[in-house]
């Protein structure tokens, strides 16, 4: 999972969370509001209950109810109760029921609310006074109560909820939309770090910078540091060869010489052997001088390999063995491989050496373009190799002038593979057929066959 998923994802959790308490929140603050609201109401209700009151022929009764209507209609939600020693005045709404107050002790003129069951098993709000009644309705202690059904405020509350919901829902889908857009502008740097690294790795770009945010300053410098010790390690190791290279010529020169003395006395066997051990080391030295050269080419380096051919071409028609062979160049003007010029001549000269010596009549170089990379073949009309000393050649440390095909080989693959490619032996049907394939330089295109013979 991205980076930018994870945050967006773990954003709109943390969005959902809070503005899920917040609902929880809104809708207890908006319950308490309207059961502060509806026992406001109930006492002025209760307050009317109190002021209708008189003493009558049978007693306290209430000459005066309250003006709203639901007091009269059973079980409409909306009660009122007197209590007077016992004997008990209620509203046509209780019908047959009571609201059974608790038995708790009240100052005079006190107000205590209740949560009780009333008519049917509702749920009631009940709001409680007691008061001391004045001589003329005979004095004496009254328990008055107004009681209102308590799933009206549930109702309430629902609907302030359901009507809510939409908007709860816009909210989050807007902050999931700006934390969306703030995540894309924060972690824009990390795309521009991306591109800068990929640019270091094609040529592009030689240097991260120090443009940078400042967290991530300190990756830029680690990798320009990186790459100013790997560029010094690899000039180092370069310097080390060239040294060992030129140390070694002069020892080399002087097993030469020696050998010729030792054949002029007529050890000629001697002489073939110290001849052939100096030309091994001569052999591996060049190699792994072109290996540490290849390897230290500049990343945007680029060759167009019909303009190689050419060259080469022309050289070996010169020679005795390129002079009697058919030519034939297939490769399209334009194109460019990702590889140094000479290192593409040397790779691209060894192989066609060995083709002049072991073709009959006809050399061919031709190319292929599969997405970014280049199939590069060199084919002669030899006798060809059998797949298995094919496999052996190319395997890793494996002496490729014991099979009489040269060094050349194991220097094209060592090219090749320094340039991100590798080289592939195979039938050519009949000849041997040596295959570069190598990464195409950014923004080739191939272009129409041509043909050069």
């Amino acid at each position: 999972m991205s980076l930018r998923l994870r945050l967006a994802l773990a954003g709109a959790l943390a969005i959902l969370i809070a503005l899920g308490l917040a609902a929880l929140g809104l809708a207890q603050l908006f319950g308490a509001h309207v059961e502060r609201r509806a026992t406001a109401e109930m006492s002025v209700q209760l307050d009317q209950v109190m002021a209708g009151l008189e003493r009558g022929a049978e007693g306290l009764e209430l000459a005066r109810p309250p003006a709203d209507p639901r007091f009269s209609v059973p079980y409409s939600g909306l009660y009122w109760q007197i209590e007077e020693a016992g004997d008990l005045r209620r509203s046509r709404s209780l019908w047959d029921a009571a609201l059974h107050l608790p038995v708790d002790t009240l100052g005079d003129g006190a107000v205590h609310v209740h949560r009780l069951a009333g008519p049917d098993g509702t749920d009631l709000l009940v709001l409680e006074r007691s008061i001391t009644l004045p001589s003329r309705l005979g004095g004496g202690l009254v328990r008055a109560a107004v009681a209102m059904d308590a799933s009206e405020l549930v109702a309430a509350r629902r609907a302030f909820m359901a009507d809510l919901s939409p908007y709860l829902a816009l909210l989050a889908l807007a902050l999931s939309a700006a934390g969306w857009v703030q995540l894309s502008i924060g972690l824009r740097p990390l795309r521009s770090l991306g591109a800068r690294i990929s640019a270091l790795r094609e040529g592009r770009a030689e240097r991260m910078g120090g443009h940078w945010p400042v967290e991530l300053r300190p990756v830029a410098t680690e990798i320009d540091d990186l790459l100013a010790a790997r560029e010094a390690e690899t000039e180092r190791a370069r310097t080390r060869a060239a040294d060992l290279a030129h140390g070694l010529k002069t020892p080399l020169q002087a097993l030469m010489g020696e050998a010729d003395r030792l054949r002029g006395v007529g050890a000629t066997e001697q002489a073939d052997g110290i001849e052939e051990t100096a030309r091994a080391m001569r052999r591996t030295v060049d190699r792994e001088l072109a290996r540490s050269r290849t390897a230290a080419r500049a990343v945007d380096a680029q060759a167009d390999p019909a303009r190689v051919a050419n060259g080469l071409i022309a050289v070996l028609r010169r020679t005795p063995e390129g002079a009697r062979l058919h030519w034939q160049q297939t490769i399209p003007e334009g194109l460019a491989v990702a590889l140094d010029e000479a290192d593409l001549a040397e790779a691209m000269g060894a192989l066609a050496e060995n083709a002049a010596r072991h073709a009959r009549s006809k050399v061919v170089m031709s190319v292929r373009v599969q997405g970014d990379r280049m199939q590069l073949t060199i084919a002669d009309d030899g006798a060809g190799i059998a797949q298995t000393d094919c496999d052996r050649l190319m395997r890793r440390h494996a002496r490729a002038d014991e099979t009489g095909t040269g060094l050349g080989l194991a220097i094209a693959a060592d090219i090749a593979e320094a340039a991100g490619g590798t080289l592939v032996l195979g039938d050519a049907a009949p000849g041997l057929a040596a295959s570069l394939y190598l990464p195409l330089a950014r923004g080739t295109q191939a272009r129409p066959m041509e043909r050069h013979d």
